[in-house]
């Protein structure tokens, strides 16, 4: 709706697919094996939460990477505008993904207990998604492409500011409710396998370059008719499933085996396809 007002919503996309498609279940592999996505990762930081410096490194090294790749004429995103309506099928699935919650068809069961039907209340929830979505729209939100402008311009980089104001308003947040425990044991939400937590975030970080955009930033991209971006989604869908349903995600006991081969499968997958990119461009 943000992108429709502002005049920006376009339909574009037919860049890479398939590996956009393997980019989105693998960003949430990496997710998985950290707890967190990007935004989770400074939003653990800002609580106090210490083992979140270990995929702070693993993000930053990873768009480190993903800098070298650009700048050696490898990336995924290279859309260009799709004729017809690709664009809009991304946004009219959510809108209908909302109207089952309504409308709850006899064919889909909803949990009635467990953490399957815990949620906040739907109107907040609802109402504060648009707000934030809406905001992140018009500024162009992003936390890898904060970090990855910060490493290219330093203090001159816009998206800064906006990563910064982020990181104060939470810590204010936690301060203010009490939820500001420094430590490095005991943290909800969290394990000690830092390497796996480097390498989680990592995965994540080279990816997000690659495509242009963490995945925050693919949902937004997504709704202002980007089906490159909503193949992504797609994909984050899909192994967002994958890492449930397989056991790949990590625990407060660490990340189970499998998930560190998924991690590793991962980082295999971005690195041959860059591999590939590189021998095809030049």
């Amino acid at each position: 709706a943000s992108a429709m007002l502002g005049r920006e919503f376009r339909s574009r996309g037919g860049s890479a697919p398939m590996l956009r498609l393997l980019s989105g279940i693998f960003l949430m592999v990496g997710c998985a094996a950290f707890i967190g996505c990007p935004i989770k990762l400074f939003l653990r930081l800002t609580a106090g939460d210490l083992t979140t410096l270990a995929g702070l490194a693993g993000l930053f090294a990873g768009v480190w990477i993903g800098l070298k790749g650009l700048a050696a004429g490898v990336s995924f995103e290279r859309p260009g505008r799709a004729g017809g309506s690709a664009g809009f099928w991304l946004p009219v699935l959510a809108l209908a993904g909302v109207s089952v919650y309504w409308l709850r068809p006899e064919f889909i069961q909803f949990s009635v207990r467990g953490s399957g039907a815990q949620h906040a209340p739907v109107m907040a929830a609802l109402g504060s998604g648009l707000l934030l979505g809406g905001l992140a729209q018009r500024s162009r939100f992003c936390v890898t492409g904060s970090v990855r402008d910060t490493l290219l311009l330093g203090r001159r980089n816009p998206l800064l500011w906006g990563l910064g104001a982020f990181v104060v308003v939470a810590l204010l947040v936690n301060l203010a409710s009490g939820q500001f425990r420094p430590g490095l044991y005991g943290q909800p939400g969290a394990h000690l396998e830092h390497l796996w937590s480097f390498l989680g975030m990592l995965l994540v970080g080279w990816l997000s370059v690659l495509i242009g955009g963490c995945p925050f930033r693919q949902l937004i991209k997504a709704g202002e008719g980007d089906a490159d971006a909503g193949l992504v989604v797609v994909g984050m869908l899909l192994g967002a499933g994958l890492v449930q349903a397989w056991g790949l995600a990590a625990t407060a006991a660490g990340v189970p085996l499998y998930g560190k081969i998924a991690v590793l499968v991962g980082l295999a997958f971005t690195s041959i396809n860059v591999l590939l990119a590189r021998r095809t461009d030049g």
